[in-house]
């Protein structure tokens, strides 16, 4: 092989590791959006309100020997979202 051809060659080569090197860059860059993040803290503004909510106690299940919970709904998937 003549110069020229093994130069071709080793460009070839390198052009592998640099190309995943490139890829690597590109994703961890569009992943992370270190380019475009925000600071939470310092550029949000939050107001705090006073928190009203009221539970009600329905009852107890102490020391029950029941697999289930009376009343559950994990298998009726229409009737658990509740839209209002």
């Amino acid at each position: 092989m003549s110069g020229e051809e093994q130069d071709w060659i080793y460009m070839l080569l390198a052009a592998g590791p640099t190309g995943a090197a490139l890829f690597y860059w590109y994703m961890y860059r569009f992943c992370r959006n270190t380019d475009k993040s925000h600071g939470f803290e310092r550029e949000t503004a939050i107001d705090a309100e006073e928190v009203e909510c009221t539970d009600y106690k329905i009852g107890e299940n102490n020391r029950t020997r029941q697999r289930s919970i009376r009343g559950e709904n994990s298998k009726s998937f229409r009737d658990r979202v509740q839209r209002y």
